[in-house]
């Protein structure tokens, strides 16, 4: 029984001391993604009509397209309290527990007026159903030549943006949402 004692004496002194201390904590990024959760934004101003809105799933995260007929210039993602609708202000509820405001500099409808993109239900762009990320994707609206998605999604995750150029002459707004941090 000392001898117990004396060790267990001896361990607790050399914590006491620093001298035994756990090892550093190494954690590692999730699947390498060194990624964010601040606002991106790019304040050019676009060319570009939105011509469609797309999702799909990837291993390490989810990931919202937008489609648009000429070069993307700009655009503005952002965690938001509560999406709201372009023109009138008035708030969308959304699915899911954090809300990614996606603004790009690009309006859903031509020159003439008259739409590039109509979405069929305003409320559920996209079936993200089964999704790891997302939550749900609305059309928040196109309004003065800039037109909006509200992306519900599972909570304060690290995301992306970037551009991809496009066929014919077109151009994708990309936004990558992490399944974890």
């Amino acid at each position: 029984m000392r001898k117990f004692r004396a060790g267990l004496a001896a361990v607790l002194v050399a914590a006491g001391l620093g001298l035994v201390a756990p090892g550093p904590a190494s954690a590692s990024p999730y699947c390498g993604i060194m990624w964010g959760s601040l606002a991106k934004a790019d304040a050019d101003m676009s060319a570009a009509q939105v011509t469609n809105v797309r999702t799909g799933q990837q291993p390490c995260y989810d990931r919202l397209v937008i489609d648009l007929a000429g070069k993307v210039a700009g655009y503005s993602v952002r965690y938001v309290p509560v999406v709201v609708q372009d023109g009138s202000g008035f708030e969308i509820p959304m699915l899911g527990d954090a809300d990614l405001q996606v603004v790009v500099t690009a309006p859903s409808y031509n020159h003439n007026g008259q739409p590039t993109y109509t979405p069929a239900a305003k409320a559920e762009l996209s079936n993200v159903a089964g999704y790891q990320t997302f939550r749900q994707v609305v059309f928040a609206g196109s309004f003065e030549g800039y037109t909006s998605i509200g992306l519900g999604v599972r909570a304060r995750l690290p995301f992306r943006v970037f551009t991809l150029d496009g066929p014919d002459g077109g151009s994708r707004l990309v936004v990558d949402v992490a399944h974890r941090w």
